[in-house]
């Protein structure tokens, strides 16, 4: 059996304890450059491309063994609607990100930036305009940190197989790659996150990943690169699943809404605002991020499922975004209904499943001196033994919809020992 501390059956481990050094230059540099992000908490990823115009899922050219040749003409069938952008950033403001990180150039090869390698980019297409451009002007507008999503891999470059085992071929696709990141990070003025993603054919050697990021910081000092060209990076990015880093490292789990990065009109595999909820509560609890996708039709547009979903996040976190936003680590995390978080000795109590009129916490070790619904600050009435803190004269049904946070404040730091429960808890006849 599972609490909540799992996800998809995949026990969540407890943040690892770190080592307390002088920091050194590039680990204070890192803690300055990554400020914003630790405190942000929730991110926006967008994936867009031609595979939205046939809506079949973002690897369908792979997956379907679709020729370039068959591939490549959907790029003058591409043609958003003007500024899609605009919509896509006043959504992730309203739902409570705080940044986003959109496609640039996804393993399709199609470039959504103005580019001087290729026609295969959005000015010279289908779009006639710079989409890069429009998404950041965008973001900057709702006042969010702007990322680059970029894909090493590139399923219509010539050599983008060959790279692997011709050298010519490598050295030309290396530095049409390195080309594209210095475009980037050069014509669009600050941005905030650079994204990489799949490294297949190459390993670090063969991409130049030193020489790469070198130019990445010369371009734009205060960004903050991920792992995925196959160096450490600033961040590591679980996938699909929630698992702090085991070293301590800044940590930041991606997901999908449904099964599916890009547009797949089929899949309605809708996460609920609820799991949503959960699964940031999850990753603030060992202060790790939550970047969560969207992936828009062709002509830009939201699909109506994802609005709704992200909209009654958003009026959950008007409410409770407090609770989230530069938590600390937050060790407590054993109940059959409900998750955790914490800043300095309030502990915050998320019940997902409102179990009726009174709620309880095994093993808790600090003493409890009050305690309120945080949305709307009225008072709970508690009793607290050695055993369990016990909350009561609760409303049978949930007072906050999907999940109703109640704060507690503790004279200490909260901390939870289920196993002394286990063992002292008085027993009849013992």
């Amino acid at each position: 059996m599972t609490s909540f501390a799992s996800v998809g059956g995949r026990a969540l481990e407890p943040l690892q304890a770190q080592t307390k050094t002088s920091p050194t230059t590039d680990e204070a540099d890192r803690v300055r450059r990554m400020k914003w992000w630790h405190e942000a908490r929730f991110g926006m990823f967008i994936h867009w491309g031609l595979y939205s115009v046939i809506g079949r899922h973002e690897w369908v050219m792979e997956n379907e063994g679709i020729p370039v040749s068959e591939y490549a003409p959907l790029a003058k069938q591409f043609k958003p609607k003007p500024l899609p952008a605009r919509d896509w950033a006043k959504l992730a403001k309203e739902t409570g990100m705080r940044y986003m990180v959109m496609t640039t150039k996804h393993h399709e090869g199609f470039c959504h930036f103005d580019t001087k390698t290729t026609d295969y980019c959005s000015p010279k297409q289908g779009p006639g305009r710079d989409l890069v451009r429009e998404y950041v002007d965008a973001a900057r507008n709702e006042g969010m940190r702007v990322g680059f999503y970029y894909s090493l891999m590139d399923w219509h470059h010539p050599d983008g197989a060959h790279c692997a085992t011709d050298e010519a071929a490598r050295k030309r696709f290396v530095d049409y790659i390195h080309t594209h990141i210095r475009e980037l990070l050069t014509n669009y003025g600050k941005i905030d996150v650079l994204w990489y993603d799949v490294s297949w054919p190459l390993d670090a050697a063969g991409w130049e990943s030193e020489r790469m990021n070198k130019m990445v910081f010369e371009l734009q000092p205060d960004i903050i690169v991920n792992n995925r060209n196959k160096l450490p990076g600033d961040f590591s990015t679980p996938e699909q699943q929630i698992t702090a880093d085991k070293e301590g490292r800044a940590w930041e789990s991606c997901m999908t809404l449904n099964d599916s990065w890009g547009y797949q009109r089929a899949d309605d595999d809708w996460k609920g605002p609820r799991r949503v909820i959960q699964n940031l509560i999850a990753c603030s609890r060992d202060t790790g991020n939550y970047l969560l996708n969207i992936g828009p039709r062709a002509d830009g547009s939201v699909p109506e499922e994802s609005v709704r979903v992200l909209t009654e996040v958003g009026q959950w976190m008007r409410r409770n975004g407090d609770t989230i936003y530069a938590s600390d680590p937050c060790q407590p995390r054993r109940s059959n209904y409900a998750s955790f978080t914490r800043k300095g000795n309030t502990l915050f109590m998320h019940v997902h499943f409102w179990p009726g009129k009174y709620v309880a916490l095994a093993g808790l070790q600090a003493k409890v001196q009050s305690a309120r619904f945080f949305a709307s600050g009225q008072k709970i009435d508690f009793q607290q033994d050695p055993y369990r803190v016990r909350l009561t004269g609760l409303p049978t049904e949930a007072p906050d919809h999907p999940v109703t946070t109640i704060a507690l404040e503790c004279d200490a730091e909260p901390t939870q020992d289920n196993i002394f429960v286990r063992k002292e808890k008085p027993r009849d006849g013992v």
